[in-house]
């Protein structure tokens, strides 16, 4: 598993099934002897730690080897997917709440982990089914693809599975620039839409992806608050204005807030906010070494109501049914990470209804994005739902309306 859920798993072990002997393999001091292992029911350890002891683990025979979060080995060519397929088991498990988040190719990765051969070579994957799917919405070949994995596959809703739980209530809130944003943001806008498109029509749309990812992330700053790309601006922002209202009044109210984003420096942002207001809170972002006091400070302290989490760094593995509302700052294409982000409070254990507000500046990229959103993400519903990558996929028509 990712570093990230070994005390996860460790702490529902302990829960769930006590009666477990259950060792942590992980760390700089750990005993690197194979042997001790049968002496355990359950080994934890995590990718990182497979990758540099590979040798060493695949002495053992193991009974079942489970792979969580198992897109982390998505890519084949990289060394995490290289070290799990040498480790020796009788039998294999992966699980996921994302089998794909790119290509179709991250399921020919996991497939073969589970059944080698089963999904042919990588280059017999690549032309037989990733191919005519992605590039020809080949409908055959999908419906071919599901019928060779289904047997395989165990898909569980959370609504087949958590019947108890209380309902989801998902609004989007929209906010509007103040005068000095709007105007660094249609500055901006002008810039990249023509350094863009001339770079299109002179080097084509596929030599033009990095210019494209640098403006509609820009643009997306610009959108949240132009401090994230300008220090020396002195303005507000819009959104700022009204997550920092909306925090006001949820706390009043006795709500726990799980505040996320994508960008640490609209967290740092929050964090003034609430410093300001003297409103303490936990942190958690991929630089945060104390994740379980953070967890543990939220999850058990009164006095503290909101969490400020970086999605990267808790968008899984995090049980925090202590929030019932959920803020989302900056929504990006996957509507699936999003989604994992909410469940960390609509989940098992969970006895309120949960609140989730998706902050949306109107006339931006950000707007532009959800109408995206709805035609683009069609490439693997048939299959296992997710997305396509959808950088790769856009036109010039899109850039220009996204832009416009």
């Amino acid at each position: 598993m990712p570093t990230s859920l070994i005390y996860n798993w460790e702490m529902e072990a302990g829960k769930f099934a006590p009666q477990l002997k259950i060792l942590v393999y992980t760390g700089t001091q750990r005993v690197k002897d194979v042997a001790r292992f049968a002496k355990y029911d359950v080994v934890l350890t995590s990718y990182g730690i497979t990758r540099l002891d590979v040798e060493t683990l695949s002495q053992f025979y193991f009974n079942y080897i489970i792979l969580d979060e198992s897109q982390v080995i998505k890519n084949p060519t990289s060394n995490i997917a290289k070290a799990v397929m040498q480790l020796k088991s009788r039998y294999r498990l992966t699980l996921t709440g994302t089998p794909l988040e790119n290509t179709t190719l991250d399921l020919w990765s996991q497939m073969t982990f589970i059944n080698p051969g089963l999904l042919g070579t990588h280059t017999f994957f690549k032309n037989e089914y990733q191919v005519p799917i992605e590039k020809k919405a080949d409908e055959a070949k999908t419906k071919k693809l599901n019928a060779v994995i289904k047997p395989f596959v165990l898909r569980r809703l959370k609504s087949q599975v958590a019947t108890e739980l209380p309902e989801k209530v998902e609004n989007i809130y929209y906010t509007n620039m103040t005068a000095d944003q709007e105007q660094k943001y249609e500055e901006a806008k002008a810039y990249y839409r023509e350094k863009i498109l001339n770079l299109i029509d002179k080097e084509g749309i596929g030599q033009s992806r990095f210019t494209i990812l640098e403006g509609l992330t820009k643009l997306r700053q610009l959108s949240n608050h132009p401090r994230m790309i300008d220090a020396a601006y002195t303005g507000t922002s819009g959104k700022l204005d009204d997550v920092s209202h909306m925090i006001d009044n949820a706390l009043f109210e006795g709500h726990k807030l799980l505040i996320f984003s994508q960008f640490v420096k609209h967290l740092d942002l929050i964090k003034e906010v609430l410093n300001g207001k003297k409103i303490p809170f936990a942190y958690l972002d991929g630089s945060s070494t104390d994740r379980r006091e953070q967890v543990e400070k939220f999850s058990k302290s009164e006095k503290i109501r909101v969490f400020l989490i970086s999605i990267k760094a808790g968008g899984l593995g995090l049980n925090l049914t202590e929030a019932d509302y959920v803020f989302i700052m900056d929504p990006w294409w996957n509507p699936a990470v999003e989604a994992q982000a909410t469940d960390r409070a609509h989940r098992i254990g969970q006895k309120k209804r949960v609140f989730t507000y998706k902050f949306i500046t109107r006339n931006t990229v950000e707007e532009k994005i959800l109408a995206l959103q709805k035609h683009k993400l069609k490439l693997s519903e048939s299959l296992i739902q997710n997305e396509e990558n959808v950088i790769k996929t856009l036109t010039r028509e899109d850039i220009e309306m996204l832009m416009a």
